[in-house]
């Protein structure tokens, strides 16, 4: 692993990695995250009992626009033509969580690490934006790589960490 920070030039000021001389390859990152509340709170969305609405549909599509839009949300990053973007959000089973997982692709000169963890993030978000008026205690994290494939650096898994989706 290299010990250079690529987003910074040789003056230190702030830049975007050139990536015009990388070669496309199928790159896929996969990031998960939890959120968790009181069981009051997680029994109204599993239940479908929020007024305002499938929670857990929308985080998903949250997490999914989310994802389109990480180069607007995070200055360096590269404006990316995703091949596919799925969010999955899932109730643990013995705890008040839900385990928000997303999966990114893409067929590039760059990875899609950034891409995963910010419609992990999103859609984390979303569901404390549409349940806070039942459990404004709610706790969101942590949200981690949990596996990336693709590219110069190779494979990274942290397959010991990955919650059950």
């Amino acid at each position: 692993m290299a010990d250079i920070l690529t987003h910074f030039d040789e003056d230190g000021r702030a830049q975007m990695v050139d990536i015009s001389a990388k070669q496309q390859s199928q790159r896929v990152a996969i990031a998960q995250g939890r959120i968790s509340m009181s069981g009051d709170a997680f029994s109204k969305i599993t239940s479908g009992r929020v007024k305002k609405g499938d929670v857990i549909s929308i985080a998903e599509l949250a997490g999914i626009m989310a994802a389109k839009r990480t180069s607007d949300l995070i200055p360096l990053c590269h404006p990316l033509m995703l091949n596919k973007v799925q969010v999955k959000i899932t109730p643990a089973q013995d705890e008040p969580v839900l385990i928000i997982q997303s999966t990114v692709k893409i067929s590039g000169q760059t990875g899609v690490e950034m891409e995963a963890l910010t419609a992990v993030s999103i859609a984390a978000l979303t569901i404390y934006d549409m349940v806070k008026a039942i459990d404004k205690s709610m706790i969101i994290g942590p949200i981690k790589l949990v596996h990336k494939s693709g590219g110069k650096s190779g494979d990274f898994n942290n397959d010991d960490e990955i919650e059950a989706i």
